[in-house]
């Protein structure tokens, strides 16, 4: 550690903060030496995986929102979440077909038998859903990727003739791998590139609530490799990302074992998604490493995460600081796994899992609905949530919860091409992750959970930085390097 005669005058350094204290990324200025403080140490020779980006998604529940508000404040909230001001979301995701956060059922091609599909049409997420991803495209510098997932193949194509559960059958996986195709051509056309897909919204369904469909590792690596890849490929699509499984991370050795379990059967996935429903606080750093190390050149990317089994607290910042949410697991968990749901706070769920995916290789981070209503709507199962925008269309009033500003903290000073280096601290409770950026910037974030204030002592090459933290904090210090 450098003495404090050999301390520089730090300079081009920014620090921000967000805290249940009430700072919302509050720009906050570094300390005097410490004596007593914790060392935290950032190592730019270690070099780990670069980022993809960090954002949310877009749902037919966000855009009938939006379309209730006013202009003005429609404007704001795209804003706020892609513009240089706002949170600059890079990586975001959408669904194809219906969800449950849609307001009903709907599917591109309700023709029974068409196999073809000439009857195929997107013009129900023209109407709804591109309004919202354009608006968004208006406001972004630098352009976001985008990722979309289905929950189900249309109920004529499957098993049960159903939206709920069911398999995909059989005589249909060409024209089920062609949706994929016709969509992506479709969502072009309007403007709107499509980065990458997933193959199915969580494979193992979602308890027989809302719309899903069936897959096993095998059946969906043998759709990707036989249909899925090769439609693709033969449409001119071969540069969009195919991410496999798309469900909790507790499964992924089971998953990544038959994706990857050789050269053909990989071939045509770019990577694997993941959620992270099966616990309140594990982010499940070993399985996270196995898929890594299973898929050494793959992507690994967060598409789904939220606070779950809970209505909105209305412009109570507080509350997202407590530990008293509870998720679906708190009631529905097998009596094995209910210590995996505790009561949490969902700032300190957000902070912690984005942190610990960022230091277990993950590349890329996405959260769920970008806005709800004060009802954890509109959601057609009733299957209520938090997003980090929640507005009341009657006042047309918007709430920027805590969980929009430590969402900002990672996707603004994160930025696509980005590489995880090494970072240490002294602090056991402490949580540090860096990134430095294509511009050489470089990101230190830093989550204290505990509710003590503490010093940190950051040293970065022959500079050293003294800042305090909050107890409940989420802070980022920024080395711009201009």
């Amino acid at each position: 550690m450098l003495s404090f005669s050999q301390i520089q005058d730090v300079k081009n350094v920014r620090i921000f903060e967000t805290s249940a204290k009430g700072h919302a990324l509050k720009e906050i200025q570094s300390s005097p030496h410490l004596g007593d403080s914790i060392h935290v140490k950032i190592d730019t020779s270690k070099k780990y995986q670069h980022i993809v980006g960090f954002g949310g998604s877009f749902t037919e529940a966000s855009a009938y929102l939006l379309n209730a508000m006013s202009e003005s404040k429609r404007a704001a909230i795209i804003k706020a979440y892609f513009s240089d001001e706002g949170a600059q979301y890079s990586l975001t995701r959408t669904h194809i077909n219906s969800c449950d956060f849609s307001l009903g059922h709907y599917a591109y091609a309700m023709v029974p038998g068409d196999i073809s599909l000439e009857h195929f049409s997107i013009q129900k997420d023209v109407q709804d859903l591109f309004p919202m991803i354009k608006s968004a495209q208006s406001f972004s510098t630098e352009g976001f990727r985008l990722i979309a997932s289905p929950w189900t193949a249309p109920p004529w194509m499957k098993d049960n003739n159903d939206w709920v559960g069911g398999k995909l059958l059989q005589q249909y996986n060409n024209t089920w791998a062609l949706y994929y195709a016709k969509y992506i051509k479709a969502c072009s056309e309007h403007g709107i590139p499509i980065w990458g897909i997933t193959v199915i919204n969580e494979p193992h369904g979602n308890g027989n609530n809302w719309e899903s469909m069936l897959f096993t590792p095998e059946e969906m690596t043998m759709f990707v490799q036989q249909y899925l890849g090769p439609t693709l490929e033969r449409e001119g699509l071969g540069n969009v990302n195919i991410l496999g499984y798309d469900q909790n991370r507790a499964g992924l050795k089971q998953w990544v074992d038959v994706m990857y379990k050789d050269s053909s059967s990989s071939r045509y996935f770019a990577g694997t998604a993941i959620h992270w429903y099966e616990s309140t606080y594990d982010f499940f750093p070993k399985e996270l490493q196995y898929a890594s190390s299973k898929g050494s050149n793959k992507y690994l990317i967060q598409t789904e995460a939220c606070i779950d089994a809970e209505i909105p607290h209305w412009k109570d910042d507080s509350w997202y600081w407590k530990e008293e949410a509870t998720d679906w697991g708190w009631d529905w968990a097998p009596d094995d796994q209910k210590h995996l749901h505790p009561k949490y706070a969902p700032a300190h769920r957000y902070a912690r899992d984005i942190i610990g995916c960022l230091q277990n290789n993950v590349h890329g981070w996405i959260d769920w609905n970008m806005v709800l209503d004060k009802q954890g709507g509109p959601n057609w199962f009733k299957n209520w949530c938090i997003a980090p925008v929640i507005v009341d269309t009657a006042s047309d009033e918007v709430y920027f919860t805590p969980l929009y500003y430590i969402m900002s903290h990672f996707s603004k000073y994160i930025r696509p091409g980005a590489q995880i280096i090494g970072s240490s601290c002294s602090h056991p409770d402490i949580m540090i992750v860096a990134a430095e950026n294509p511009d050489k910037s470089i990101a230190v974030t830093a989550f204290n959970p505990t509710k003590q204030q503490n010093a940190l002592s950051i040293q970065l090459h022959d500079q050293h930085i003294f800042v305090q933290i909050d107890g409940q904090a989420l802070q980022t210090i920024l080395f711009t390097n201009k």
